[in-house]
Order: C-alpha cells, then structure tokens, then sequence
C-alpha cells in the first residue's frame, strides 16, 4: 500500500481561512497562499472603487496568470537562444574537426 505524505495546513488568503491537503512542505503551502493574499491585497488597492472579493480574486488572478505566461515566454526564448548558441558551436567544432582530416 502507498504511503501518502499529505500535509493539512490551514492558511488564510484574502481574511478567508482554508485547509490545504497537499503532498508539498507546509512552509511552500504557506508561502504560496501568502503570495495570492498578496496579489489580493495589490488589485484591491490598485482599484478605484471596493470590489467583491470574488472579482478581486478573479482579477489576481488573472495578474497571476500573466506573469506564469511571461515567464513561460523569457524562459522558451532563453531555451532558444541557448539551442541555437549550441547548434552553432556543435557546427563550428564540426568544421575544425573535418579541417583536420
């Protein structure tokens, strides 16, 4: 039988207070809950006017999501320019190679 290493950890977000079951170290449990509070707390203050907690969730949300999708975007460039750096030195060393022959 498998042993599961599930942790409950209780966590509030946004003055809410959730019990997380997860496999993960409860301190990243903690700290990711507290990094949503956060983005909750920068919408809200960033908005005009109060809001519900549900739009402001959605809007962080949405905040969150947009850096996950930039970050996803800087990391495939950075793959890139890395296999295109490698490809042009696996031909430069290829050539040195057929030189010597």
């Amino acid at each position: 039988m498998e042993e599961q290493n599930n942790n409950l950890v209780r966590v509030t977000i946004y003055g809410q207070e959730y019990s997380v079951k997860a496999k993960a170290d409860p301190a990243y449990i903690v700290s990711v809950a507290n990094f949503v509070n956060e983005k909750m707390e920068e919408v809200e203050n960033s908005l005009a006017t109060v809001q519900s907690p549900l739009r402001i969730a959605i809007l962080a949300a949405m905040n969150i999501t947009d850096e996950l999708f930039s970050s996803k975007k800087d990391k495939e460039e950075v793959v890139d320019k890395v296999d295109e750096r490698t490809l042009f030195l696996v031909d430069l060393i290829d050539e040195k190679l057929n030189e010597d022959k």
